[in-house]
Formats: structure tokens, C-alpha cells, sequence
């Protein structure tokens, strides 16, 4: 199964255990959309916290190697 058919059964069984209505269609939609925005979002994320990381930790790495501090 893909994950857009996973988030459609999640949704779907969500907006089911609501009770609003009697259909799960819109919930499997928005489960749908959802997992479709977060397989683009999380690898955006997880590549700019690692990018930060390696970047903060170069930082370190110069300032005690030539014993500088920060003006800040």
C-alpha cells in the first residue's frame, strides 16, 4: 500500500469515528492531502536541521581551532 492510501484509511477512519456525517469521504481526502504534503515537508525539514547542524558544529570547530570567541 502507498502512503496516500494509508493517509486516505487514516482520515477516512478519523472523520468515521467523528460522527459528523454519515460519509468518510472527505476525511480519506484530507488524509489524502495531508500525507501528500508531509512527504514533502519532512525531507525539506530533516535537510535543513541536519544543513544547521553541520554548519553550527563548523562554527565550533573553527572557534577552537584559531581560539576565537564571538563578538556577539
Amino acid at each position: 500500500m502507498g502512503a496516500t492510501t494509508i493517509g486516505a484509511l487514516v482520515g477516512a477512519a478519523i472523520d468515521k469515528m467523528s460522527g459528523d456525517d454519515d460519509s468518510s469521504v472527505d476525511g480519506a481526502i484530507k488524509g489524502a492531502i495531508v500525507v501528500n504534503v508531509l512527504k514533502v515537508v519532512v525531507p525539506i525539514a530533516i535537510t535543513y536541521a541536519v544543513g544547521w547542524a553541520v554548519l553550527r558544529g563548523a562554527g565550533e570547530l573553527k572557534a577552537q581551532l584559531f581560539e576565537t570567541e564571538d563578538a556577539a
